[in-house]
């Protein structure tokens, strides 16, 4: 197959390599799990009690549940250090209606399929949610890391959009789009696109994952459509406040970006170098645009930072072998690029976790991925192995 690049791969081949050795050192990383390098004392002290909050067990007379996956945030995400990822899965179920609708079945709890209730619940005999009888998808998804979330956030919706190409008018086969949240925003959180800031990402969290209720959604929902039981909900609603929240989100917004590995052997580093220059030339930065610039901010830590995330933070066809539900504003084969960051710390990869192997998941790239897939295929083994060096590092 060709490994001929389209004109806007060239453009982004070009300009990364310009901004490469134009570049200015990087800031010194702060170890993994650590808060921003810059942060005031004031917002160290946010940090420390997000912190706390984030690594809080919540009991059932606080309000956990009565349905529920986990009881602490830090349950999931846990590794390599509190922000990162864990073991566990949420499941989504959606009924897709082409050729664009997508039913997230709130009523019945398919934004998030719980996996636990608690003691009065189980005494009832319901042990868990019942997955939704009119789901025509399943969508199951790991753990994201939450390093760096705040840098993210900070980039401009405007540098998100310059890169959309909704009808491929370039006609190099990549046509990512913007997701977009309830309230049509643009939205760069959830794998599916379909959170646009961290407060959104934390509240969504307490109130699918713990059950916990909030000012803005204190209902407590049903199962499956049905009323909960009058005696299973001991605690008051709204279940948490405000200032919880708050401060859950300024330990997420304040989490460092994990650091880039540093390679000690010299034939080690330019593999990876040669590695890191052949996952442009193949297109791979098509989609895994390998850095964006934050905005102004008050925050001086976040004020017009440099963030190497390897994403365009846009929705992508990624073909039948994704599929895996549909979104507020995503088809069941779409997923918003996959965030790169702190790779090195994975164990597994893709957004469901169905390999260790990290060729393969290269090779299950489909869709959108096809033609890139393919030039990565037609690269020698020594090629394809100082590629997934430079991945290794990241």
């Amino acid at each position: 197959m060709s490994s001929r690049r389209s004109p806007r791969q060239s453009i982004l081949l070009g300009a990364f390599a310009l901004a490469a050795a134009c570049e200015p050192p990087r800031e010194a990383a702060a170890p993994i799990g650590s808060p921003l390098p810059g942060l005031t004392a004031e917002q160290i002290a946010s940090f420390q009690a997000g912190e706390s909050a984030f690594n809080h067990v919540f009991t059932p007379d606080e309000g956990v549940g009565p349905l529920f996956n986990e009881n602490q945030c830090s349950a999931c995400h846990t590794s390599p250090r509190t922000g990162g990822t864990g073991e566990q899965f949420l499941v989504r179920a959606t009924r897709f209606l082409p050729p664009d609708q997508c039913d997230m079945l709130v009523a019945e709890g398919g934004e998030n399929v719980r996996t636990q209730s608690t003691p009065l619940l189980r005494a009832h005999g319901i042990e868990r949610q019942p997955f939704p009888a009119t789901a025509t998808e399943r969508g199951r998804f790991n753990v994201p890391f939450l390093f760096g979330a705040g840098l993210i956030e900070a980039i401009p919706e405007d540098r998100i959009l310059a890169n959309e190409d909704p009808d491929d008018a370039d006609a190099d086969g990549i046509s990512g789009r913007a997701g977009r949240d309830a309230l049509g925003r643009v939205a760069r959180f959830g794998r599916k696109a379909e959170l646009a800031t961290i407060r959104d990402f934390t509240e969504s969290a307490l109130r699918l994952e713990m059950g916990l209720t909030t000012p803005s959604h204190p209902d407590e929902g049903t199962i499956g459509g049905a009323p909960l039981p009058d005696d299973v909900d001991p605690a008051a609603d709204p279940e948490i406040d405000e200032a919880t929240i708050d401060r859950l989100t300024d330990f997420v917004r304040f989490l460092a970006a994990p650091e880039r590995r540093s390679f000690g052997d010299p034939a080690d580093r330019a593999a990876a170098a040669r590695g890191e220059s052949r996952f442009s030339e193949i297109g791979c930065t098509a989609c895994h645009v390998p850095a964006m610039t934050t905005g102004p901010s008050e925050i001086a830590a976040l004020d017009r930072k440099r963030v190497f995330l390897y994403s365009d933070l846009l929705l992508h066809d990624l073909g039948p072998e994704f599929a895996s539900g549909c979104g507020v504003a995503a088809s069941p084969t779409e997923l918003r690029t996959a965030i790169l960051m702190g790779l090195r710390h994975r164990d597994v990869f893709l957004h469901d976790g169905r390999t260790a192997d990290l060729l393969d998941a290269i090779l299950l790239h489909g869709g959108e991925a096809t033609a890139v897939r393919e030039r990565f295929r037609a690269l020698d083994r020594v090629e394809q192995e100082e590629l997934l060096t430079f991945l290794r590092g990241l």
